[in-house]
């Protein structure tokens, strides 16, 4: 009987494997065993079940629709034995194995990385799998334990959150290029001025800005120059390029060395949630909760 429960869970985990991979030698590279090995345990899976899962060519795979409907049962039966293990582990409390965190490219290395690597120190057997980026990635597709990410973290019912801090920006600039082009003191001021626009996904994002009576709205400047990367945006700001809407995170050492000044335009107090997310089925598992506990311990303004 435990020969025969093998050989299924070998033939679906192949078959997922190669759905998500895209091919039997993709699939193989993720479990470890040849590209043979895998084929014969997807071959085995569909002649037991008497029906083609997957339409083979030279060049790709391509799910039936019988094994497009059993692809999805598979996940669910995998998803109930990942939330079985996750929850014998939360018992043990040992913080161990291999934890794959996906993270914003500066907000990651800048804020991210320094509490991870106090997180690695206390515990040895924990193995940290780490990924950048500023897209929303999808954690059960992609197989990512955990993500942070800043703004609107998203509704999705296959996730769990939790706040980990709080985002703010302001509008600055470098003094030399203040001293040069002048102070401005109004949103009308700003067409006289080079304005540098963070990009996402392609487009110039718009700044928060709050008005006389204390509303928040959206400003959608007319950038002289747009910059998709957080750090190389600072630069160009210190650098004297022009005006920039900052995250604090990200201006607070070149603020306090006094190379960028703080322009007079009132920005929100708060302009978005800092969030970890994870898959429901990971929620208990000791090497989720003690990285998120030590991001919360480390972001979160003290109350």
């Amino acid at each position: 009987m435990s020969l025969n429960i093998h050989s299924h869970l070998q033939g679906i985990s192949a078959f997922v494997h190669a759905v998500e991979a895209g091919s039997f030698t993709a699939a193989a590279a993720r479990m470890g065993v040849s590209k043979s090995a895998t084929g014969k345990s997807v071959a085995r899976l569909e002649e037991r079940l008497g029906i083609r899962l997957l339409d083979r060519t030279t060049r790709s795979l391509n799910l039936t629709a019988e094994g497009q409907a059993y692809y999805q049962s598979c996940l669910k039966v995998l998803e109930e034995l990942n939330a079985a293990e996750t929850l014998l582990a939360s018992r043990t409390r040992v913080v161990s194995g291999t934890l794959r965190i996906n993270l914003p490219i500066s907000f990651g290395r800048l804020c991210v990385m320094p509490v991870l690597k106090e997180v690695a120190d206390r515990n040895p057997d924990l193995n940290l799998d780490i990924s950048f980026t500023d897209r929303q990635v999808d954690l059960v597709e992609e197989s990512i334990d955990l993500v942070v990410r800043l703004g609107d973290p998203g509704d999705y019912a296959s996730l769990i959150g939790r706040r980990i801090g709080t985002q703010c920006s302001i509008i600055c600039a470098a003094p030399t290029y203040l001293d040069r082009r002048g102070r401005p003191t109004s949103l009308e001021e700003l067409v006289d001025h080079d304005c540098l626009a963070f990009a996402k996904d392609g487009r110039p994002l718009p700044w928060a800005v709050s008005g006389p009576d204390g509303n928040v709205r959206s400003f959608v400047i007319q950038p002289r120059h747009t910059i998709s990367h957080g750090e190389a945006l600072r630069d160009a700001t210190v650098n004297g390029l022009g005006l920039a809407y900052l995250s604090t995170w990200l201006a607070a050492d070149d603020l306090r060395s006094g190379r960028l000044e703080v322009v007079p335009i009132p920005t929100p107090t708060e302009d978005g949630p800092i969030s970890a997310l994870w898959p429901r089925s990971r929620d208990l598992a000791p090497k989720v909760r003690v990285v998120v506990d030590a991001l919360v311990e480390a972001l979160m303004p003290p109350t």
